[in-house]
C-alpha cells in the first residue's frame, strides 16, 4: 500500500510507568519491546510479530509538571513537517513540541487540533541503508493482531473537526451512521483511498477532553476483557458488536491512558 500525506504511520503511548505499561500491554497484544536511548531520550519500540507498530515514552517530571498525562497519540504522515506545523498553528491548533529532528527516525512535531485532541505529524527519515517501505502500524486491508485497525476521533465539534482535518490532511467522509443519542458516526478516509482509516464522532458531555482513540486488534475480545480486569485495567465501554462481526471495547490502562481493542468473539 502506497502511503501519502494524511496517513497514520505510528502510535505512541506516553506513560508514567514504562515497566508497568510493558507488563500490561505486552501479553495482551503479543508485543515485544526494543529499548533505545539517545540524546537523553528513553524510548521503547513495540513490535507485533515483526515490524514496529509504535513506541512507549516515559512522561518526565518536566512534562508532568506541565500537565502531561498518560495518553496514546498517533503519528500522521506529512510531506513537510514545518509547513504542516505552521498551517496547524494558523488554523487554530496548538503546538506542544515544535518541529524537531530525531536522528535516524525523522522530523516530527507534537500538536493538537482546535478542540484539544493531540497528535503528531511526521516525515520519516530512516537510517542510510535501511530498507525503505510503508509503515505497517495501521493495517487497513486485513486483520493483523497487535496492529492498529481503526483511528477514532471523539471531539466536541465533529463538523468543525471534519472540515479542519479535511483541509490540512485530506480527510473525507465516506458515509455516516445515526447512533441515536450519541449522534452521527462519520466514517472517514484519506482522499483518493478506497478504505476507511477511522471515524469522527461527538464527545459525550461527561468526557472531559477531545482525543483520538486507537483500536488495536486482539484474537479474542472476551479473553481481553478478562485480562484487563485481572491486570488493574478497566473496561469502560463494551464489548459491542459492530458491522462485520467484530466486537470493540474502550478501556483504561493501569496508568490512566484510554485505549481501545477490536476482535472476534470465539
Amino acid at each position: 500500500m502506497n502511503q501519502k500525506h494524511g496517513d497514520f504511520i505510528w502510535y505512541e503511548l506516553m506513560t508514567s510507568d514504562i515497566d508497568a505499561a510493558k507488563a500490561f500491554y505486552g501479553p495482551m497484544l503479543g508485543w515485544s519491546f526494543e529499548s533505545h536511548e539517545g540524546g537523553g531520550m528513553e524510548y521503547h519500540v513495540f513490535n507485533a510479530a515483526g515490524p514496529g507498530v509504535g513506541g512507549f515514552m516515559p512522561i518526565s517530571k518536566e512534562m508532568a509538571d506541565g500537565g502531561a498525562r498518560p495518553l496514546w497519540a498517533g503519528y500522521i504522515l506529512v510531506d513537510d513537517v514545518d509547513k504542516a506545523a505552521a498551517a496547524i498553528a494558523s488554523a487554530g491548533g496548538q503546538t506542544f513540541m515544535p518541529p524537531t529532528d530525531i536522528p535516524t527516525v525523522g522530523r516530527i512535531a507534537f500538536l493538537c487540533d482546535p478542540q484539544g485532541a493531540p497528535f503528531y505529524v511526521m516525515k520519516p527519515q530512516p537510517p542510510e541503508g535501511a530498507p525503505a517501505g510503508p509503515s505497517e502500524a495501521f493495517c487497513a486491508y486485513e486483520p493483523v493482531d497487535g496492529h492498529c485497525a481503526w483511528n477514532e476521533l471523539i471531539t466536541a465539534d465533529p463538523k468543525a473537526a471534519q472540515d479542519w482535518y479535511g483541509k490540512l490532511f485530506g480527510f473525507v467522509e465516506m458515509e455516516a451512521f445515526d447512533m441515536g443519542p450519541m449522534g452521527a458516526y462519520h466514517i472517514m478516509a484519506n482522499a483518493g483511498q478506497d478504505f476507511a482509516y477511522g471515524a469522527v464522532m461527538k464527545k459525550p458531555d461527561e468526557m472531559p477532553v477531545s482525543l483520538w482513540v486507537y483500536y488495536f486488534r486482539v484474537p479474542d475480545i472476551d479473553k481481553a476483557v478478562d485480562y484487563i480486569a485481572a491486570n488493574a485495567g478497566q473496561v469502560i465501554l463494551g464489548p459491542m458488536e459492530i458491522p462485520g462481526g467484530d466486537f470493540v471495547l474502550n478501556a483504561m490502562d493501569p496508568q490512566g491512558a484510554l485505549f481501545a481493542l477490536i476482535g472476534k468473539r470465539v
